[in-house]
């Protein structure tokens, strides 16, 4: 291809690997997305580098893993010495446009998250649906458009409603229920649709940020009733599970967020069914809105030329192993996450790819595709030759890294997760690291793909954990930066 193509990223806020159809849940109404895959790469095992949104965010700008570029917890901004390939990108000559949430500083005030050097020409930013920063640009289309639907969900101005309220929400806040005209999905797809319709000589990188499937778990009622409840599974466990893992399992049972919000043993099974039913409602609300978004791409005449790419910055445990939303426990619940690219002419339709990966390769991806090269501190590889054949041996291992990075417990907790080809450690670190007892998870993900037998203590696994211990290792030692080039000898 001569041309250089335009990259659309779209990602979503919380999103397990196999919530749609084409990943493994017949109940999903995901058509478009689905569509997508058929037409593109599928990723079976794509793993995020952090269960939580900033650190895994920060590893998809950075290609870094959250050891190395610094921002290791929500709250956390990202040191100002982090290139993000954005930046790249602009100077490369791409008209680059980010639409939603950003999350790469602290959100939890009256302001929007500081800009870094970002590269952006467009930065249309809202943290979240019920965020009240004076610069929601949500918010200030809400008032725009939807005059009374904003005065009647937000009548008062001096309240910032913000995590704190949407954690504590059982089955969606106000703002959640909304017909669609008027949602924080819609919203994203309309913005995204006028940066795709502008007219421009130069390739343009659009990352259209959806909040949805997060918590607190509720959608448009036009999209829940698209949902059976009764086809969704019940969550994943068996009796007596918590007592065969790390202890901390039980604590995140009964409270989730380190108490600031709900626990799965607060809601009756009703109440965790219909939590199911509106994740999946709020899923066929995106994909609505992703299809309104391809649809205006290819009106466009630019689908041929564009790298889509679908992911989400980290899943959700929905009432699996008897836990919710997210946190230190790094079950693929949370770790691993919907992968999707399309480039027609250069990506091959109707592959599914089982070899993991991680969210560090998608910036590798984008700056190859693009003709910008290696990016400055990238730890990723681009995934481009693995979907044109090219290459026959990828990485066989994942990563991922807690560092008391959601809220903070007393004591602190910091998990370390390798997934090697079918095998997986986790391992929760003691003295020196933190406070918290040394304990661990070892899964064979070939016989026990829902991870409910823990074979940490199991005396025939024995030689299995202790070899998965020192792949660990080795592969922690790999991950360390080593991206700065040796100028000479000594």
């Amino acid at each position: 291809m001569t041309t250089r193509p335009n990259i659309l990223f779209i990602c979503t806020d919380q999103q397990r690997g196999d919530s749609l159809g084409c990943t493994g849940a017949p109940w999903a109404v995901t058509p478009n997305l689905d569509r997508l895959a058929m037409r593109g790469t599928l990723f079976e095992n794509c793993y995020v580098q952090n269960p939580v949104c900033s650190p895994s965010r920060a590893s998809l700008f950075t290609g870094k893993y959250p050891s190395n570029h610094g921002l290791y917890a929500n709250g956390v901004p990202l040191p100002d010495d982090q290139h993000m390939f954005t930046r790249t990108l602009a100077d490369a000559g791409y008209d680059c446009g980010m639409i939603g949430k950003q999350h790469l500083a602290p959100c939890d005030t009256w302001r929007t998250e500081p800009r870094r050097d970002d590269g952006y020409h467009v930065f249309e930013w809202a943290h979240g649906p019920n965020h009240r920063a004076l610069e929601n640009d949500f918010h200030r289309w809400l008032r725009k458009t939807q005059p009374d639907i904003y005065q009647s969900i937000f009548p008062n101005t001096g309240a910032n409603e913000n995590t704190e309220y949407s954690n504590r929400a059982r089955t969606g806040t106000p703002i959640d229920h909304v017909p669609k005209e008027a949602h924080y999905s819609h919203w994203v797809a309309e913005r995204a649709i006028d940066f795709i319709d502008t007219d421009r000589s130069e390739p343009f990188f659009l990352m259209a940020n959806f909040f949805d499937p997060h918590h607190s778990f509720g959608a448009p009622q036009e999209f829940r009733d698209m949902i059976d409840a009764d086809a969704i599974p019940a969550p994943i466990t068996k009796p007596g599970e918590l007592d065969e893992k790390p202890k901390d399992h039980h604590a995140i049972s009964e409270k989730s967020y380190s108490g600031t919000a709900p626990g799965f043993q607060d809601y009756t099974r009703a109440e965790i069914k219909e939590i199911r039913a509106q994740y999946w409602a709020m899923i066929a609300l995106v994909d609505y809105e992703v299809g309104r978004i391809l649809g205006a791409l290819d009106k466009a005449g630019g689908l041929e030329n564009t790298l889509v790419i679908f992911s989400s910055d980290h899943g959700e445990m929905l009432g699996n192993h008897q836990q919710l939303l997210k946190g230190p426990q790094l079950y693929d619940d949370l770790c691993r996450v919907p992968l999707i690219a399309c480039w027609p002419g250069e990506i091959p339709a109707g592959q599914r790819v089982s070899n993991p990966v991680q969210w560090i390769d998608l910036s590798a991806t984008i700056l190859e595709a693009s003709g910008c090269g290696v990016g400055r501190g990238v730890q990723g590889q681009s995934l481009l030759p693995m979907m044109r054949g090219e290459v026959a041996d990828f990485r066989p291992w994942a990563l991922c890294e807690y560092r008391y990075s959601g809220f903070p417990t007393d004591p602190l907790i910091m998990t370390t997760m390798l997934r090697h080809e079918t095998w997986k450690l986790i391992v929760w670190h003691g003295a020196p690291a933190c406070g918290n007892t040394r304990d661990g998870e070892l899964y064979d993900l070939a016989q026990d793909p829902d991870e409910l037998h823990n074979l940490f203590h199991v005396p025939e696994h024995a030689k299995q954990r202790r070899r998965m211990k020192r792949r660990m290792l080795d592969a922690m030692a790999e991950a360390e930066d080593r991206t700065h080039p040796q100028s000479r000898p000594w």
